[in-house]
């Protein structure tokens, strides 16, 4: 592990301050369920570590007069699992009872677990996150079925962002220059070139809070599929959030997580549910539709019928169906 130097603010702004690099490389440390191992492996070489965990600021969840929940970047996982404000987010709460380990639920953030590092293994072994040759003719298995023209073919570690991409929750992201907003869509990028990251977050920028948009009558799911019960990352995942009137799809968003280097919205799967009826059915043809346009490399096709299964049994979720899994 490289030397750096180690910073415990407890103010936002001396957070803020902390991140500015000076000519060397700064990182935020929260649980640290993710960078620990990079520096480790030294794949991730900082000049400094901000430890963000004594900010109070960023470990609150907060009602909002909206109906909405501002939620700190430093909450930690299984404080949202016990929080009654997160009852009316289901969705969340699926994606972080997947993760299935005690340990990583107390440790792991909000914010760590949307800013996760891909887990692709070429990118884990030297850093290298845009080396798209040599993932097409290495084992590709768990790497991306959509979005992988370019170099890019890792896959977006998050198992919570495709539940709030599809909810439309927004981010807070402040910087010494001022604040930001932006939705949690946006946080994420297919990058095209090697100084180009997964995220759209510049240098000294951080991301203090997640805010939920107000529930009302919006009913959310996540489903992933996996291969074990332990802590592994899925195979595949999709997450839905739909809205009823009249026993009908008024609205409907349905995002795939773990197979693109981004949330990959099913906007087809999304669209052929409007005005119709959840059932089996209907179900089943959205699942088709999201993976219409699947590109598998030459290992990974097997991950096709995974996230079609993925959005069929989010969808069943999200109307309160028996999806059929175990």
């Amino acid at each position: 592990m490289k030397s750096f130097e180690y910073a415990e603010p407890r103010t936002e702004e001396e957070a803020l301050e902390f991140l500015q690099e000076d000519g060397g490389t700064a990182v935020v440390l929260a649980g640290g369920t993710d960078l620990v191992g990079l520096l480790k492996k030294m794949v991730v070489r900082p000049d400094r570590v901000v430890n963000i965990m004594e900010v109070d600021a960023f470990k609150e969840i907060r009602p909002l007069s909206d109906g909405g929940l501002a939620v700190g970047a430093a909450v930690t996982l299984d404080e949202l699992l016990a929080s009654v404000h997160m009852a009316d987010y289901p969705g969340v709460l699926d994606a972080i009872h997947g993760i299935n380990s005690m340990q990583l639920q107390c440790q792991g953030t909000l914010g760590g677990e949307l800013l996760r590092r891909p887990q692709c293994w070429y990118f884990r072994r030297d850093g290298e996150l845009l080396d798209g040759e040599r993932v097409e003719q290495g084992d590709n298995r768990y790497h991306a079925i959509f979005g992988n023209q370019g170099p890019a073919k890792f896959v977006s570690a998050s198992r919570i962002a495709p539940c709030l991409v599809a909810m439309g929750a927004q981010a807070r992201i402040r910087s010494l220059d001022g604040e930001r907003w932006c939705s949690v869509a946006d946080l994420y990028q297919i990058p095209r070139r090697r100084e180009q990251r997964e995220t759209t977050l510049a240098a000294g920028e951080l991301v203090t809070h997640i805010v939920l948009p107000p529930a009302a009558d919006m009913q959310t799911a996540t489903y992933e599929v996996r291969a074990s019960v332990g802590p592994d990352m899925p195979l595949a995942a999709a997450a839905a959030a739909l809205r009823f009137a009249g026993g009908r799809v008024a609205e409907a968003r349905i995002v795939m997580g773990q197979v693109a280097p981004i949330p990959w919205p099913a906007d087809a799967a999304a669209n052929f549910l409007a005005g119709r009826v959840v059932d089996e059915e209907t179900a089943a043809e959205a699942g088709r539709l999201a993976v219409a346009q699947a590109t598998p490399l030459s290992h990974n096709e097997y991950k096709v019928q995974l996230a079609a299964t993925s959005v069929r049994r989010a969808v069943l979720r999200a109307a309160g169906l028996d999806t059929g899994g175990f």
